[in-house]
């Protein structure tokens, strides 16, 4: 009796488990995350955090945010280009110790936001420096800013 209870249970469990699998296979990716505003392909990370290095969306969303003109704009895209260029070869070097890669992609993100900040007119820089500090505080993926450009209120 506890033999035939058994069976009944285990191919209960398989078919269940095999159900699971033909959904799971059938079942389309997940759309992409609505709270990523930048447009285009999905990017390799840096370190780990799904930080984005496209120069595109980058200097689409600094133009968005900082209402960049058109020739800052063109300014800053080779800045950012090179940036990913020097992320990139710096991520792929493997001799680099993980401690030295982190200082070498600080001193390049510092090197860049610097660089960024000399084109920026006083309210550009402003912005730019609170944009930097929301990435400090809540990473890439951090919330925007408030559509009515006031201080971002204090979660709870």
């Amino acid at each position: 009796m506890q033999k035939k209870l058994f069976t009944i249970a285990l191919g209960g469990l398989l078919a269940i488990g095999a159900s699971a699998v033909a959904l799971a296979q059938d079942t389309p990716p997940p759309p992409p995350n609505p709270s990523q505003d930048q447009a285009g392909p999905p990017q390799q990370g840096y370190g780990g955090r799904g930080m984005r290095m496209d120069p595109d969306r980058q200097l689409a969303r600094l133009t968005r945010e900082l209402s960049l003109t058109t020739d800052q704009q063109t300014q800053i895209k080779p800045l950012l280009v090179e940036r990913q260029q020097k992320m990139q070869a710096l991520m792929q070097d493997q001799s680099v110790a993980p401690e030295d890669r982190r200082a070498q992609m600080r001193s390049i993100m510092e090197g860049t936001n610097n660089s960024i900040k000399a084109l920026l007119n006083e309210d550009q820089k402003q912005k730019f420096a609170a944009m930097q500090e929301r990435m400090h505080h809540n990473g890439p993926g951090g919330p925007p800013p408030p559509p009515d450009g006031s201080a971002p209120q204090p979660q709870v």
